[in-house]
């Protein structure tokens, strides 16, 4: 199932995805090294990134919904994507969460150092993120949703402005075989 949602032939949200994730995931490590004596720094990056990766959640989130919509009702993908969503909103809340109980309001230092139940919501967000990257892959790579139609291993590149279905199903999955071309349907 084709993405609703693209940019240059590429879904939206699966180019967005990995911003969020990366910057909350990178937040968690910096938690880590700062508990195992790192220094102020490592708490404060890691409050900055938390704050930047959910502002990358909220630009993403609404390109998996156009997505998500265009689900089939009643498919495994449906419920499996609804998983997914609800899950990333729980990962936003449980950083947000983290975020707040860290700030400790302007300081010229700017130092963010969290206690421990903030940094256990960052580290439960981080678990979270987790599965429901998990969830998201299993979208993709499982149950085909943001994928090209026509995608196969010999398809032209997305920016070549041809349809990826112009190659004969002859080619196969493994890209060997005659080649020819079809109209598109």
């Amino acid at each position: 199932m084709e993405s609703k949602a693209k940019l240059l032939g590429h879904p939206i949200h699966q180019m967005l995805v990995p911003v969020p994730f990366g910057l909350l995931a990178t937040a968690a490590i910096l938690d880590v090294i700062y508990l195992w004596g790192g220094s102020i720094t490592m708490a404060t990056v890691a409050y900055y990134m938390i704050i930047a990766g959910i502002v990358g959640g909220f630009v993403a989130a609404p390109f998996g919904t156009i997505d998500w919509i265009a689900i089939p009702r009643g498919t495994r993908a449906k419920s499996v994507g609804l998983l997914h969503g609800l899950g990333n909103v729980f990962v936003l809340v449980l950083f947000g969460i983290s975020a707040l109980l860290r700030y400790n309001g302007y300081t010229a230092s700017l130092r963010h150092a969290p206690g421990m139940v903030p940094l256990a919501f960052s580290f439960a967000g981080f678990i979270l993120a987790g599965v429901t990257g998990w969830l998201g892959g299993e979208l993709v790579d499982r149950l085909g949703v943001g994928v090209d139609d026509g995608a196969h291993l010999d398809a032209p590149s997305s920016l070549s402005g041809s349809s990826a279905r112009r190659l004969t199903a002859a080619t196969g999955p493994s890209g060997g075989g005659t080649r020819g071309t079809v109209k598109d349907p």
